[in-house]
């Protein structure tokens, strides 16, 4: 269930451009492919700016942001509530349910965006400071093949 006051659309990839020419990209397009930091920066430049055009920014408080959130995430749960686990992959291998699925995705990147913007995060620094520890908590060479233990 999309919340009007704070959906975003997907973005359309737009057909690449020369680098000779930075054109500034149509609302809602990215620029074509970015690295990961300056993407999650044009993320969020675009999901601010979809809000502010709407003058929507004033129902992003972090409360409503997360359950916003939360709720697009029990629509991505639903897609795979009744599918096997051994034939999630194929099943969504088809084309309808991986639209449906990516849809849905998206959903969930862009409230994730808005909270991240909302409180200041950076999700770039933080992902790597995750990843980081999660390097030194689960070692390779210690849990390869099992699940690891919550430490």
């Amino acid at each position: 269930m999309t919340d009007p006051s704070t959906a975003a659309q997907p973005a359309a990839q737009p057909a690449a451009q020369p680098a000779a020419q930075p054109a500034r990209q149509p609302a809602g397009q990215l620029a074509g492919p970015l690295a990961p930091e300056r993407e999650i920066a044009e993320l969020t430049r675009l999901v601010r700016e979809f809000s502010t055009e709407r003058d929507w920014q004033q129902f992003h408080d972090p409360k409503s942001v997360i359950l916003a959130l939360v709720g697009e995430v029990g629509e991505l749960a639903e897609l795979f509530q009744w599918v096997p686990a051994a034939s999630a992959v194929d099943v969504f291998g088809a084309p309808d349910r991986h639209a449906r699925a990516a849809e849905e995705m998206a959903d969930v990147l862009v409230y994730l965006v808005c909270l991240a913007d909302v409180l200041g995060v950076d999700l770039g620094a933080a992902a790597r400071a995750k990843l980081a520890d999660s390097h030194r908590r689960f070692a390779a060479d210690e849990v390869r093949g099992r699940a690891p233990e919550k430490r």
